[in-house]
């Protein structure tokens, strides 16, 4: 029962190859190393030392004793610029990580080669680009445009002088001009002029998801210097770029939490249209520089926005997307990535002889949800895309057709992996008219069981019925793609 109990309760956490997911940081390890940190910390009555989070100097103190402590890295900024977390921020290298050593894009880079990103508002701080280099040996641009900022970076890196080759502090000029993509011909990009008066980027500070949504008019435009385009130079190639966007349209806006002291200036903090009209740009300079990434990726605050991002993404004719969500403590944040890359065929081919049959456990599952709970989505999911099902709930089976258009739309353009239950819209962009629910002529034939194994955990298996198929390819991705979809569904929800 307590395992149970457990499970039901669990979210996401740190990163587990993040340096303090086994080990949190110590407070009183740390005060006696560092008296400077020392005068920041105070014991609870039970006797365990905290420090308080309102104060914007125990906060960059504790930042800078962990980089020095646990990194090795020198590290300063002063009063009033953004102050950030040491753990949170190494969650999101970490899924940087992960993102560049999955199969899902093909990696034309020999291992000789090393990683390159793309820091947009690294800020005073620094922290991504000091973070990759310090933990990974990563390459960084590190790019901001006030002079505060590129003036304590370029300290920053320079105090690290065994990681300091590897990053590049660069300005991002505010020439009074705004990319777009609308006026965007032929690939050339055609300059607008800024609003009067126009509020400049900021790129980071920590944000209550609970917080009222008071932005009354999230889709404006963004205007500001500029992002990625005019900042990447010609012939530029990175693995990645990665923003801690700014989250607020207003000053006001990003005084409603209370919990914590960050710091952070109006330049760090706001933007006209808030974080979604930031990563709009940054979305929409993508289309321009498509593959010049290999993933494009943000931090978001507002889970609320996730949707209306990823709806943009597809419109835009992105070939993957990814999402996560972050959790140190009582803070949460999501991440958005996509690339135009196409995905590696390498996913789809290189299993096909080995993988007729696939299974995956449904560990931890609620208690309301049952083996027919999982069965009737496994047949929504697959109705959706416009296969066929044929179900037996006393069998707790489901035979499943999917047409060639399906099939090949799968080999062609890989799995679009999201947050929310997936509708296959790219399926039904290629069948014609009210037929598209007809039982195909040929197609892909397998069949989806779901077994009871013990309490909260459930079996799902999958078998190809024709295993020298010429479709048979696209099976495991469909198949892992049922895997993400359940598991969100029927793991995840809280």
């Amino acid at each position: 029962m307590p395992s149970k109990k457990r499970r039901r309760s669990e979210r996401p956490t740190i990163h587990q190859r993040n340096k303090y997911c086994a080990n949190p940081p110590d407070f009183r390890l740390l005060s006696s190393l560092y008296p400077s940190f020392e005068a920041y910390v105070f014991y609870s009555k039970d006797g365990r030392p905290k420090i308080d989070w309102t104060d914007f100097n125990a906060t960059r103190e504790l930042t800078r004793v962990l980089l020095d402590h646990d990194h090795g890295v020198k590290w300063w900024i002063p009063d009033g610029q953004l102050c950030p977390t040491v753990p949170n921020r190494s969650n999101y290298i970490h899924w940087i990580e992960d993102l560049l050593s999955s199969e899902v894009t093909a990696n034309t880079k020999t291992n000789k080669d090393k990683v390159k990103g793309f820091d947009i508002g690294t800020g005073a701080n620094c922290i991504y680009p000091l973070l990759g280099a310090s933990l990974l040996g990563w390459s960084f641009v590190g790019s901001d445009y006030t002079d505060v900022a590129l003036e304590w970076a370029e300290r920053n890196v320079k105090n690290n002088p065994h990681i300091s080759e590897l990053i590049e502090i660069r300005k991002a000029e505010v020439t009074g001009q705004t990319y777009s993509r609308e006026e965007n011909v032929n690939d050339q990009l055609v300059y607008g002029e800024a609003k009067e008066g126009s509020a400049e980027i900021p790129f980071e500070i920590s944000v209550d998801p609970d917080l009222p949504d008071v932005v009354s008019d999230t889709m404006k435009g963004y205007y500001g210097p500029p992002v990625l385009l005019g900042v990447v130079m010609d012939g530029e190639s990175f693995d990645f770029c990665m923003c801690n966007p700014p989250f607020f349209e207003s000053m006001d806006e990003a005084g409603l939490n209370p919990k914590t002291s960050c710091g952070g200036t109006h330049e760090e903090m706001v933007c006209p249209g808030g974080e979604k009209a930031f990563i709009t740009r940054m979305i929409e300079d993508s289309v321009v520089l498509k593959q010049s990434f290999r993933w494009y990726s943000s931090l978001i605050g507002r889970k609320s926005n996730l949707t209306a991002l990823m709806s943009k993404l597809w419109e835009v004719g992105v070939t993957i997307v990814k999402t996560t969500e972050f959790v140190q403590g009582q803070t949460s944040r999501w991440g958005i990535a996509w690339s135009f890359v196409p995905p590696s065929r390498k996913l789809i081919a290189s299993h096909v002889a080995e993988k007729n049959n696939m299974s995956f456990m449904l560990e931890g599952v609620q208690r309301q949800f049952s083996a027919v709970d999982v069965l009737k989505s496994v047949e929504s999911f697959f109705l959706g895309g416009g296969a066929t099902c044929k179900s037996n709930t006393s069998l707790f089976v489901v035979d499943v057709t999917a047409s060639n258009d399906y099939c090949d739309t799968i080999l062609k353009n890989g799995v679009r992996d999201s947050d929310q239950a997936i509708n296959c819209d790219i399926i039904h962009q290629r069948s014609s008219g009210p037929n598209n629910l007809q039982p195909p002529l040929d197609g892909l034939c397998f069949r989806i069981s779901v077994f009871q194994q013990i309490p909260s955990t459930l079996l799902v298996r999958g078998s190809l019925h024709h295993k020298q198929n010429p479709l048979s390819g696209a099976f495991p991705p469909i198949f892992q793609w049922l895997e993400d979809v359940l598991k969100k569904e029927f793991m995840e929800k809280r």
